[in-house]
């Protein structure tokens, strides 16, 4: 996990969930090595889906990422599924954290956790990078691109992963099961997502591929060198799986299209004055990188990112009325899945 600005993780927890942690030093002794008490714990803010923790010990400082308690969504949150990648990637070229232990015992601290190392670095929240110099901004995109491609390049089987998820039919099943996530969290009928789910399966490109996917990689979701303009660690791994590397890569690439206020996006922003590549550019780099001439259906690969996107924060909205969110914001950004939705159907209108 990364060191982030200071107002990024709080420094106290709730007595309750204090309490929660009662069990979680004597589990670190005994699968952690070199471990040393006591330890405190931190938690973290901005985390939407699975609540990371911060701790600190005499032995150093670990991140601790856990599936919420309470009702959860099918194969939502798959903390397990994080840890085994992780450990897959160890040595790779992919800028990952060592992981140390995965705890399926929820009696420990009430969910399924790991802990991993607490890597130094910077998380940017806002993609054009105010405070930054225009070769810094270049820089951060150009590792950006990298690390995606990096990732999209490696055999599966290489890595031991040759089974972490169906081959073949990708984005047939991704639709399946984000139309299904969907319905399961609607709280209010979201006509634009219903015509997508509609639309989506009637336009699926005949193309297909199978490699790791990370299936969230954003700017936040990434940890830079503290000073250079470099990426040292790929976080959030909950949605990987294999499957085809243009969904994730239009999942990602996506943030050309959405203004900063709708979810962290680049659309208005002036990129050639901030030495950010335009959406053109930056799909160039990445197919150079992967071996590819071009890539077909574009449009439709931005429309299923935004379609998906629509659906998890539709999830973050059911959450927040719940009660189980991890973040106090949970349901202004769930809110946000509307505006999203009908952006996504107006581009599915164009194609």
């Amino acid at each position: 996990m990364a060191n982030a600005e200071s107002d990024d993780y709080q420094g106290t927890m709730a007595p309750q969930q204090a309490r929660d942690f009662g069990r979680l030093e004597p589990w670190l002794q005994g699968h952690v090595s070199g471990f040393r008490g006591p330890v405190q714990v931190e938690q973290f803010k901005g985390g939407q889906s699975n609540p990371t923790y911060k701790l600190i010990s005499p032995s150093g400082a670990y991140a601790l990422r856990r599936k919420p308690t309470g009702p959860l969504l099918p194969s939502a949150h798959a903390v397990e599924r994080e840890y085994r990648v992780l450990a897959a990637l160890a040595g790779s070229g992919v800028p990952v954290a060592q992981v140390h232990g995965l705890c399926e015992d929820t009696a420990v601290i009430g969910s399924a956790f790991y802990v991993m190392d607490f890597v130094d670095g910077r998380i940017f929240w806002d993609q054009r990078l105010p405070g930054l110099t225009r070769a810094e901004r270049a820089g951060i995109f150009d590792s950006l691109n990298e690390a995606i491609a990096n990732l999209h390049r490696i055999d599966p089987a290489v890595v031991g992963l040759a089974d972490f998820g169906r081959p073949g039919n990708y984005m047939e099943r991704q639709i399946a099961r984000w139309s299904k996530q969907y319905l399961a969290s609607e709280t209010q009928e979201l006509p634009a997502m219903r015509r997508l789910i509609d639309w989506l399966p009637r336009h699926l490109p005949s193309a297909d591929e199978t490699r790791i996917v990370h299936g969230d990689y954003r700017m936040d979701n990434v940890i830079f060198h503290p000073s250079l303009p470099r990426v040292v660690a790929i976080l959030d791994w909950e949605l990987s799986t294999l499957g085809n590397p243009i969904v994730d890569f239009a999942y990602h690439a996506m943030s050309w299209r959405i203004s900063p206020e709708l979810f962290r996006g680049l659309a208005g922003a002036h990129l050639p004055s901030l030495g950010i590549p335009d959406e053109h550019a930056y799909v160039e780099a990445y197919c150079r990188r992967t071996g590819r001439s071009r890539i077909d259906d574009w449009e439709f690969y931005v429309v299923f990112g935004m379609f998906r996107l629509a659906a998890i924060l539709q999830g973050i909205a059911k959450r927040a009325i719940e009660g189980t969110a991890a973040s106090a914001q949970a349901a202004e950004v769930g809110s946000r899945a509307r505006p999203l939705a009908e952006m996504a159907w107006s581009l599915a209108q164009s194609i």
